[in-house]
């Protein structure tokens, strides 16, 4: 169902484009379809929604993971530096078939995440765009999904313009989590992507994201390789996509997303 709806969204996003772009002068800067957030906010008074639609499959020890889930990310500028955020991975549907082929599955929603960004500076010389992303995970999801407490982030990011149209993009930061024997933990987080423009609608990019870095006794580490693109249908409309290859035990074997964001 959720794939239907993302599937209708992108169908009407022509559509809505002359309107989008007649309500917004500015152009629309989004944080995915890359783990690396941009440095930049929405700008004041103004709305944005970045949604999805994303599945992963992992294999382990003869079982079969599938999930799927339907990320999405409100974002509302305070100020012409500061936006509030509201990140949630939205419904989800965890498919489990064991090693003897029994298979079970859970249905339910993703926790939500409250969070502030804050944009320090502008690119200047050497100097990055840099910015200072703070969060609230709150165990507010479905049984299933929900995480065993609540949780908290903090990361930088930092963005340079090089030459011939590329980006480079580096977030390193530090989240507090807690495991399933209610100890909470410390844990890494560290990415660097680098972008393409190729038009002035379509980018790519590469990336190497830890998500987590953490000692087994909390879950072990988790990191990936991902490759993407994102394209404008306007000023204010992007659809894009990615695909990301665990790079360890705890990463999903692959996962796939794809989608539509749109700034008011």
């Amino acid at each position: 169902m959720a794939i239907k709806k993302m599937a209708t969204m992108l169908l009407l996003a022509p559509l809505l484009v002359p309107l989008l772009a007649s309500a917004a002068e500015d152009g629309i800067v989004t944080d995915r379809p890359d783990f690396v957030e941009s440095s930049d906010v929405v700008g004041k008074g103004r709305f944005q929604i970045e949604t999805s639609v994303a599945a992963e499959r992992d294999k382990a020890d003869g079982v079969r993971e599938k999930t799927y889930s339907t990320p999405t990310l409100l974002r509302y500028g305070v100020s012409d530096t500061v936006e509030l955020r509201l990140e949630t991975d939205g419904r989800m549907r965890a498919v489990t078939t064991d090693a003897a082929g029994q298979r079970t599955s859970d249905n339910g929603y993703a926790d939500v995440s409250l969070g502030v960004k804050w944009h320090i500076a502008d690119e200047e010389g050497a100097r990055p765009s840099f910015g200072l992303l703070a969060h609230v995970d709150l165990d507010s999801g479905s049984a299933a999904f929900r995480a065993p407490g609540r949780g908290a982030s903090l990361r930088a990011v930092a963005e340079w313009e090089l030459a011939d149209e590329f980006s480079l993009g580096v977030m390193p930061g530090v989240a507090w989590l807690t495991n399933d024997e209610g100890r909470r933990h410390a844990t890494g987080i560290f990415a660097v992507v680098l972008g393409k423009g190729w038009t002035d609608q379509l980018r790519t990019f590469v990336e190497y994201s830890a998500q987590k870095i953490a000692h087994a006794r909390d879950g072990g580490s988790i990191s990936t390789f991902d490759v993407g693109a994102a394209y404008l249908l306007s000023k204010t409309v992007q659809i894009d996509t990615a695909l990301s290859r665990g790079l360890n035990d705890k990463a999903p074997d692959w996962s796939w997303t794809v989608g539509l964001s749109m700034k008011f």
